[in-house]
């Protein structure tokens, strides 16, 4: 167990690469720029380690741990845990914490070069865990197999709901938009209708296009969407600044403008390799009536279906992501508590939430925006 130097980026990469969801958030440059800018630090309750496994001069396996002092920026949330912890005078926090810091994006949390080293990763976590006296292991959003590995080791799985599009192969718009029942498509013209009457055009940038100018701007929008709700931004302009000279082809973004002037902007992840998009960061500084789903869900979904892209990932929860077909998804998390009693609850807890998560994706079938297919 180690710090960032315990391996660099290259071995990480190799690593990475052999994974089936091998996300930009799990490359080992923005998981550094985390902590190097800031964000995920001891100061902000993120102490990371990094937990890796060898093979003689060879790593086996890796994952990125933190010892976390509350659960903001987690998007699972374990709130009432901890809280009966505290009610019968026990200390949740430190728990350790496998998953990128504010970023909810399902993806490979456990790097290994095959099962025998997940699993031994695995059962390593457990063992730190208790050598630590820790309350709890949580690992969220997880690929499958990390949640496997996981289950196979005894820990307890969670699921929760996204919303995610899938490309089924429309050439353009004008087709996907067909794709959809009646009352969905007609929604969408009249919202992307009201924006373009409010004077309101777009422009994007993809990777080392994205002028320095164009991040100053993007953060101004993101920082002041935090303030309006209460909090400071968890991303600070010098992790920005950091994936834009360590990570360029893994961004594109969206700045609208009205009379020749900036007005907001949505800052889109990509992954080029695997043609997958993702949801991020928005922010405005004017008010324009259906102006945040022109750019965070139109303007992204046009150009994915332009460049052939087969997913866009709409971040987590959100209901009204389903009247842009953007369909639900059930992701999984993996936990582990030392307290053998609380373990018991949560397990029978997790039960009854995962039954109630069945019955949710079963409603959310019923109302499928996209027309059924001819029989």
């Amino acid at each position: 167990m180690g710090d960032w130097g315990a391996v660099d980026a290259a071995q990480w990469a190799q690593l990475l690469a052999l994974e089936d969801d091998p996300s930009p958030f799990a490359r080992h440059e923005y998981l550094r720029a985390m902590s190097d800018t800031g964000c995920a630090t001891p100061d902000t309750g993120w102490t990371p380690r990094i937990l890796t496994l060898w093979r003689g001069e060879r790593l086996e396996a890796a994952c990125a741990v933190y010892l976390k002092s509350h659960s903001y920026g987690e998007y699972v949330f374990d709130w009432a845990w901890a809280n009966a912890y505290a009610q019968h005078g026990l200390a949740y926090y430190p728990k350790a914490l496998v998953a990128v810091p504010f970023t909810p994006v399902p993806g490979a949390r456990l790097l290994a070069r095959d099962g025998a080293a997940r699993a031994a990763l695995v059962r390593s976590l457990v063992r730190w865990c208790e050598e630590e006296r820790l309350s709890s292991l949580h690992l969220l959003f997880a690929q499958p197999r990390d949640a496997t590995a996981c289950a196979e080791a005894g820990l307890m799985l969670r699921h929760t709901v996204q919303f995610h599009w899938q490309n089924t192969g429309w050439p353009d718009w004008d087709a996907f938009l067909a794709s959809l029942q009646q009352d969905k498509r007609k929604k969408i013209r009249q919202e992307r209708r009201k924006v373009a009457e409010a004077g309101v055009l777009f422009r994007h940038a993809e990777g080392r296009a994205i002028a320095p100018t164009d991040w100053d701007f993007f953060y101004r929008c993101y920082e002041r969407t935090y303030w309006e709700h209460g909090n400071p931004p968890y991303l600070s302009r010098g992790f920005f600044e950091r994936m834009a000279s360590d990570m360029p082809e893994h961004w594109l973004l969206f700045i609208a403008e009205r009379g020749g002037q900036p007005i907001a902007s949505s800052l889109i992840a990509i992954d080029p390799a695997h043609r997958v998009a993702y949801g991020r960061y928005w922010g405005a500084l004017q008010r324009v009536d259906c102006l945040h789903f022109e750019a965070c869900y139109y303007q992204p979904l046009q150009w994915c279906i332009a460049q052939g892209y087969q997913r866009f990932e709409g971040g987590a929860q959100g209901e009204h992501k389903m009247a842009r077909a953007l369909l639900p998804v059930k992701t999984t998390s993996a936990h582990w508590l030392a307290h053998p009693a609380f373990a018991q609850a949560v397990d029978r807890f997790l039960e009854r939430e995962g039954e109630g998560v069945e019955q949710y994706l079963g409603h959310l079938a019923a109302r499928n925006p996209l027309k059924a297919e001819p029989s």
